[in-house]
């Protein structure tokens, strides 16, 4: 891919960035995007945790890599002065959440070339009115907004008063690996295994989980992760008398690989941007119970590809699991199903065909104001 601008004919040159310390589900995502751009662009990872841009320049092989400082204006300084002498035409600045990576935006958007793509990975709210004042701000001026799902792009729009249709949607995507899907193993205690893939916290509502576990027999729960929630949820898994038919092996390397020996994928969230175990999970063709958070709808289609319930719903997340677990054929069809549109829409080649395209808009169109910005539409 060349650059349009000015008449320059070479790669184009982009930054990702991120100021994460650990590595979770928007770390992953960036890095799926790294491993998945076209040869001829020329990715340099920026970020100021070595094991998070280890982590993710790793995907790339010709990827370079730059660690800079966090917190304090002699950060900002780095930042500035990094991002100056690489050169790029385009920085993609990474959020795990919106008021996340002010440095690395500030220092972006000083630049006087540079154009500055903005992708918040969850759609949060802020109640300070300082850290409010300074996303809205950093928001309305970088040169493509984005966030992973069309429900998120329009709750930041509202959350930051960014105005309608300012922030466009590019859903995560995870690579398709050879050779899945694979049947689930046969139980020999005749009990089905219901998967779970996040943080033991309470955002990932495992809480809820183990309560509806309590009203289906039958079933197994194996939550893979690791968190503040674990002695919670064991405590609670024994009031509830599930605690024989509950796993917490901790944190695994790769949970892609366990999904073969999961029957149902149940992801009770209380709150998501765009996850991608509900992508993985279809891609290894296995139905999902899913909630009506975030973006997840446009992935789990009700009775197609799984099932929604709503956040906090005990009763309707029960239902959902008995109907799975009396159904073969429907387990069977709804992941097959998930795997169809999982192929066709959200694996890491189109995640990164649809960032090709915005990098080069970007690059092509003339650059945001970063003083005076225009009116947000209504």
């Amino acid at each position: 891919m060349k650059t349009a601008r000015a008449g320059i004919d070479r790669p184009l040159r982009v930054i990702v960035y991120t100021d994460s310390a650990g590595i979770g589900g928007a770390e992953i995502s960036l890095g799926h995007l790294v491993a998945a751009v076209s040869d001829n662009i020329s990715v340099m990872v920026v970020g100021t945790s070595q094991l998070v841009v280890d982590a993710i320049a790793d995907r790339c092989s010709l990827a370079s890599r730059v660690v800079l400082p966090m917190g304090g204006f002699h950060s900002g300084l780095a930042h500035l002065a990094a991002m100056y002498h690489l050169c790029p035409d385009v920085i993609h600045i990474n959020l795990c959440t919106p008021w996340a990576g002010a440095t690395g935006l500030a220092a972006a958007l000083l630049l006087p070339t540079v154009r500055v793509v903005r992708v918040d990975q969850l759609p949060l709210r802020t109640t300070d009115a300082l850290t409010l004042w300074r996303t809205r701000t950093l928001s309305l001026r970088v040169d493509a907004h984005v966030a992973v799902g069309e429900a998120s792009a329009r709750r930041m729009e509202d959350f930051y008063a960014l105005g309608r249709g300012t922030v466009r949607a590019v859903h995560n995507g995870v690579p398709d690996i050879v050779g899945e899907p694979a049947e689930p193993p046969a139980r020999l205690d005749g009990q089905l295994v219901v998967g779970s893939i996040g943080r033991l916290d309470r955002m990932k509502a495992h809480d809820i989980l183990l309560q509806a576990l309590a009203q289906v027999h039958g079933v197994r729960v194996v939550i893979l992760g690791e968190g503040e929630q674990r002695s919670a949820l064991l405590k609670l898994a024994a009031e509830l008398g599930v605690s024989e038919r509950l796993t917490l092996p901790g944190w695994v390397d790769n949970p892609r690989i366990h999904l073969s020996g999961f029957d149902i994928i149940a992801l009770p969230s209380r709150s998501e941007g765009f996850p991608l175990a509900v992508v993985e999970a279809m891609l290894a063709a296995r139905p999902v119970v899913a909630t009506r958070v975030g973006s997840v709808k446009e992935a789990v289609i009700d009775g197609e590809t799984g099932f929604l319930v709503d956040k906090e719903d005990i009763n309707g997340l029960a239902i959902a699991l008995r109907r799975l677990r009396d159904d073969a054929s429907l387990r069977d069809r709804l992941g097959r199903r998930g795997r169809e549109v999982a192929k066709a829409r959200f694996t890491a080649k189109h995640m990164s065909e649809k960032y090709e395209r915005l990098w080069q808009e970007v690059v092509s169109a003339p650059r945001n104001p970063r003083i005076r910005v225009p009116r947000p539409r209504d």
